[in-house]
């Protein structure tokens, strides 16, 4: 995922983003949307086949946890910027999902826009060309331009656009942008052969990751959303750390998740992070 050749978009405060209750009231409406990151795939229980959509997904454990009705997750698996208008099989366009009694948001997207699975398989292939060394950094940047830094920059007016249009379908809602979880140790240390990458390309794609999340912060700053970092508390709990302890499952998954996509714990964490946005957080968690 990754670089930064990016909007010039301002940071300004939290509280001067978007509309909704601004944390104090209740939240009588709720709609979710994204990818795989939020739908949960093969977390159970599974209650939309076509989509891969989890009830213990991060947006079902929002909603429980704040008392939300209706309740409305149309993220979908496989999902990118161009899902917001069209349908995805039996789910419809996810911003048909939005009205104006709509009053909080959640949108996790741009990862696949980026092209995350397709990154993961060539970097995966690439390793035993070279596995002491960057071999997917270089495939890359052969051009002497990081081409997943050119993705993300391009990848930026199409969650702009996305978040333009929630606002005008949704006018009274809380925006809530949602970043993506730490996939790789946040220390750049491999752990080949379970995680089958380059030891030089783990700081690489731990690099990708932080500049799409950063490019999605600063793109919910310029449209009047909020940001929910995920990075942060999920990092300690990558792909690469034992079962008991990892919150992304490896390539070959050990507990239910798609590979290289969060497990339930992961799911649960990302909760945690937009409820903490949202003032409705547990402490000392």
């Amino acid at each position: 995922m990754g670089g930064c050749a990016l909007v010039a978009a301002s940071a300004v405060p939290a509280a001067a983003h978007g509309g909704g209750d601004g944390g104090g009231g209740k939240t009588t409406e709720y709609v979710a949307l994204g990818d795989s990151y939020t739908s949960g795939p093969l977390i159970p229980l599974q209650i939309d086949a076509n989509c891969a959509r989890s009830d213990h997904n991060y947006p079902s454990l929002v909603a429980a946890r704040l008392g939300t009705t209706p309740f409305k997750d149309v993220s979908c698996s496989g999902a990118t910027t161009e899902q917001m208008w069209k349908a995805q099989g039996t789910n419809g366009p996810q911003l048909d999902a939005l009205g104006r009694n709509t009053d909080l948001v959640t949108v996790q997207i741009g990862g696949n826009d980026v092209g995350f699975g397709t990154i993961i398989g060539t970097c995966a292939t690439l390793a035993a060309q070279d596995p002491a060394g960057n071999p997917c950094q270089k495939y890359y940047g052969a051009s002497g331009v990081d081409q997943l830094s050119v993705t993300i920059a391009r990848t930026a007016p199409k969650v702009a656009q996305v978040l333009r249009d929630v606002h005008r379908r949704a006018p009274h809602a809380r925006v809530l942008v949602v970043g993506y979880p730490d996939l790789l140790p946040d220390d750049g240390i491999g752990c080949a052969p379970s995680v089958p990458f380059a030891a030089g390309d783990f700081p690489y794609l731990r690099d990708t990751e932080k500049r799409l999340n950063l490019m999605l912060r600063l793109v919910a700053y310029g449209s009047r959303a909020e940001y929910v970092d995920t990075y942060g508390p999920t990092v300690g709990h990558d792909m690469c750390k034992p079962a008991a302890d990892r919150w992304i499952e490896p390539l070959r998954p050990a507990s239910p998740a798609a590979p290289a996509h969060p497990n339930a714990k992961g799911e649960a964490a990302m909760a945690e992070a937009v409820l903490h946005r949202l003032g409705k957080g547990r402490h000392g968690r």
